[in-house]
């Protein structure tokens, strides 16, 4: 990821930013972040316009809720399909978990974090959520990115992946 963020014709960086970029910040690992879900696949998906940070409103689906136990507490989060990346050649497994929690806007990105799944997912899914990153958005206002909806907000907070970059 470091190399990505560093290399001038992929980064999401800013050149003033690309020029002071050393490495992406992570709290440390902690296996307590890594968790074994039970997926539920959605009955009868519906597709619905996402909200993005821009004007931008691509389709998803919902693909199925992931239900675990973190900090002693049970939480279900919702994994979502891009409709257009359903017809990419490589991206047809591609799902998607977008999610808020108690660090938003203190320890991590206000706008929420990301984790990528692969379909299928089984009746058990391992969860890593030391895996969780920012979008791009997080970086430069340039870019358009999915905000989390409201179902995928954990009240916990997430003391793994990647730590918010800058104010």
């Amino acid at each position: 990821m470091e190399a990505e963020f560093a290399d001038s014709l992929i980064s999401p960086l800013t050149a003033e930013d690309r020029e002071r970029f050393t490495r992406i910040e992570r709290f440390p690992y902690d296996p307590a972040y890594r968790v074994l879900a039970r997926f539920s696949p959605a009955e009868r998906p519906k597709m619905f316009k996402m909200r993005t940070s821009t004007s931008r409103e691509p389709l998803y689906r919902p693909y199925g809720t992931l239900t675990f136990s973190l900090q002693g507490k049970d939480h279900t989060l919702t994994v979502y399909q891009n409709v257009e990346l359903l017809e990419k050649d490589g991206y047809a497994d591609y799902l998607f978990l977008p999610f808020t929690d108690a660090t938003n806007g203190e320890e991590t990105y206000g706008g929420g974090r990301y984790l990528d799944l692969r379909s299928p997912l089984g009746p058990e899914v391992e969860l890593e959520l030391n895996n969780a990153y920012n979008p791009y958005c997080a970086y430069n206002a340039r870019y358009s990115c999915p905000v989390p909806p409201k179902e995928n907000h954990l009240a916990v907070g997430v003391r793994a992946g990647v730590l918010k970059y800058h104010d």
